[in-house]
């Protein structure tokens, strides 16, 4: 497998292996917040969450990685994300599948999550570019994605059928090996500035 499910640990979170046993304490990480009421994102409910982790568990191992995203300092589990879209052949990943309990939204905590995966894919795997992919009207998502140091490729136009019926439009976002060091150094400061 060329990125491998094992663990990845900051100063402020540690990502783990998504596994059954998470499925309660997404529950309530996805209840504080409610992100699945919003019409562009696409944040499983409490009832859904069983569903959720077991759909992101059966996928191909080599398609996707997921973890769940866990406070080092409460200890409870916040939020989950996922490398999906994984072409080692290209050597290329995208980072998403990202939401978080609201009480961690604004805090170190994304940050230090996508710090930890961008280095690991492009220190570890050797990768040559990575994507971010949201909804055209989730600003706060294109906001963050923009704060990490991505840039717009472009807005891929009736990309999606949602859940509810309509077209999503897909802002594509990328980083590039060469623009890496930069970025770290970027998101390093941020979480120094906390």
């Amino acid at each position: 497998m060329w990125i491998k499910n094992t663990p990845l640990e900051g100063q402020y979170i540690r990502l783990e292996p998504l596994a059954l046993e998470h499925v309660d304490d997404l529950k309530e990480a996805v209840e504080d917040g409610q992100s699945w009421k919003l019409w562009y994102a696409n944040v499983p409910s409490p009832q859904q969450m069983q569903g959720y982790v077991e759909k992101a568990l059966s996928k191909g191992s080599d398609d996707q990685v997921t973890f769940v995203v866990r406070s080092i300092a409460s200890g409870h589990i916040v939020g989950t994300t996922r490398y999906y879209d994984i072409k080692p052949e290209h050597k290329r990943a995208s980072i998403g599948y990202t939401w978080y309990s609201a009480a961690v939204r604004r805090t170190p905590v994304n940050t230090e999550a996508k710090l930890l995966l961008m280095a690991n894919l492009f220190e570890t795997c050797g990768a040559l570019s990575l994507e971010f992919k949201t909804h055209f009207f989730n600003h706060a998502s294109r906001q963050a994605i923009e704060r990490l140091g991505a840039k717009l490729d472009g807005v891929l136009r009736s990309h999606q059928i949602l859940a509810d019926g309509s077209v999503r439009d897909t802002a594509v976002y990328s980083i590039l090996a060469s623009e890496w060091p930069a970025v770290r150094n970027h998101l390093k400061a941020k979480l120094t500035a906390r």
